[in-house]
């Protein structure tokens, strides 16, 4: 199944709870964060099968995001890589991107 077959479905299961007509991108933006803490502590845990639940629940909370708000999802993704495609610079060891001027 195709990422975009995927995003459906997802759209389809929020749309069938009410989510996109009753959510607001503020609720499902703190849901985002929520998920985004559990993502942290499967990382802090080393637990890889918690690590790909919190991704793909961060994912379809994006997705709702852009449904409640009438966006794409891959629109947004496409933008932010045309912010970042020409960036130069290097990453330090304490995980530290630093631009190159």
């Amino acid at each position: 199944m195709s990422y975009s077959d995927v995003e459906i479905k997802v759209i389809q299961w929020g749309e069938a709870r009410g989510i996109v007509q009753n959510a607001t991108a503020m609720s499902q933006a703190i849901k985002t964060l929520e998920e985004t803490t559990e993502l942290l502590d499967a990382i802090n845990k080393k637990n890889i099968e918690e690590v790909k639940d919190a991704i793909g629940d961060i994912v379809v909370t994006l997705i709702m995001v852009c449904a409640v708000l009438d966006l794409d999802l891959t629109q947004c993704l496409k933008g932010a890589y045309e912010e970042i495609k020409d960036r130069k610079g290097y990453l330090t060891k304490e995980g530290v991107f630093v631009k190159e001027v």
